[in-house]
């Protein structure tokens, strides 16, 4: 599932984000959500959130 629906998103759920400095290369990383950084319920690029070890970046994929 994408990422770009807030209400799809919680935390404690595994995604696969897009660093800041891997959105040129397009390269996913994987982590579990912390902490939810955009208020809107919908962003083109994805939901911005924080993982458990710190790494900030958009949702791409939700893992079921």
């Amino acid at each position: 599932m994408e990422g770009n629906n807030r209400n799809a998103i919680k935390p404690g759920s595994k995604v696969k984000i897009v660093l800041k400095v891997d959105q040129r290369t397009g390269k996913l990383t994987e982590g579990v959500v912390e902490t939810l950084l955009t208020k809107s319920a919908f962003h083109p690029h994805g939901i911005k959130v924080r993982l458990t070890d710190g790494q900030v970046g958009r949702v791409k994929e939700i893992e079921e």
